[in-house]
């Protein structure tokens, strides 16, 4: 028997964590790259890149062979994100590309279609990816998983 006897909402429904996931496999599939999503309500935070950092940390994605990690951190009910790539990543895409990204996500944002900036922000972070850390047949391993980390 729990406790409190009401159900904690989802952020999201089971086709939009699909849809998500999804997104993340296909935009990994030609890369060596990783990509994770963390979703939460608020932000404990001033600044959400600050929070990215500390999430980037403690998924363990500073480890990945040729850091090339990337964190799409999302703060939903504070309207509030970063996009944090590792060191290896940013070296070789530089400011221009994660302003692109931030600006592509707040234009989706303010229209509403959340799922659909999310989808569309993997998906050009994974081909940024592959232009840069392209797949290594039989030497390439999923370093992280692909599913959806959720916060408080």
């Amino acid at each position: 028997m729990r406790i409190f006897p009401f159900k904690r909402k989802e952020i999201f429904s089971e086709s939009e964590k699909n849809r998500l996931v999804q997104a993340i496999r296909v935009a990994e599939r030609l890369t060596s790259g990783e990509i994770r999503l963390f979703v939460e309500n608020h932000c404990s935070y001033v600044n959400p890149m600050d929070r990215a950092r500390d999430v980037f940390k403690s998924l363990g994605m500073e480890k990945t062979k040729q850091r090339n990690g990337v964190l799409l951190y999302i703060a939903l009910k504070d309207q509030q994100f970063a996009i944090l790539g590792d060191q290896g990543i940013h070296e070789k895409v530089g400011d221009d590309f994660w302003v692109k990204e931030a600006t592509l996500l707040t234009d989706h944002f303010q229209d509403g279609r959340i799922i659909e900036g999310m989808e569309e922000c993997i998906r050009e972070i994974g081909e940024s990816l592959r232009t840069h850390f392209p797949h290594e047949a039989g030497s390439d391993e999923n370093e992280l998983p692909d599913d959806i980390v959720f916060g408080h």
